[in-house]
């Protein structure tokens, strides 16, 4: 599938914190936990616990949130299909939408099981 500009600016004006809680009751149903969780989206955006906590509070948009993230250098590494579209294929412009792809993939992955050491993706050096 195709990501469009009108497809990117209504998820990059999504607010975080309505989508948050659906995150982590997919995880609580696979018996994953919360720090098994909040550190994966660290990893990812930089984001220790409070910070976390105070953007949710502030119910910031997902563009927001993007914005103030740090995203990891190693973020090129997170590949595959989520919802349809194929992550390394999605183009630059949208890089909202990619970037919550890439968090719903790392998310996806913790609820299927995966080991934290593996979602956590380090090059080979």
């Amino acid at each position: 599938m195709e990501v469009t500009t009108e497809k990117n600016e209504k998820v990059a004006n999504m607010i975080f914190a309505s989508i948050y809680p659906l995150y982590w009751n997919r995880l609580e149903k696979h018996n994953r936990t919360k720090e098994e969780f909040h550190k994966v989206i660290e990893w990812f955006t930089g984001f220790d616990e409070d910070k976390l906590q105070t953007l949710i509070d502030e119910k910031v948009t997902f563009r927001t949130f993007f914005e103030k993230a740090k995203i990891h250098p190693n973020a090129h590494m997170i590949k595959g299909v989520v919802c349809g579209y194929r992550i390394e294929d999605i183009a630059d412009e949208f890089e909202v939408y990619k970037q919550c792809r890439q968090m719903e993939k790392l998310i996806d992955e913790l609820a299927k099981g995966r080991k934290i050491e593996k979602i956590l993706r380090v090059e080979k050096t």
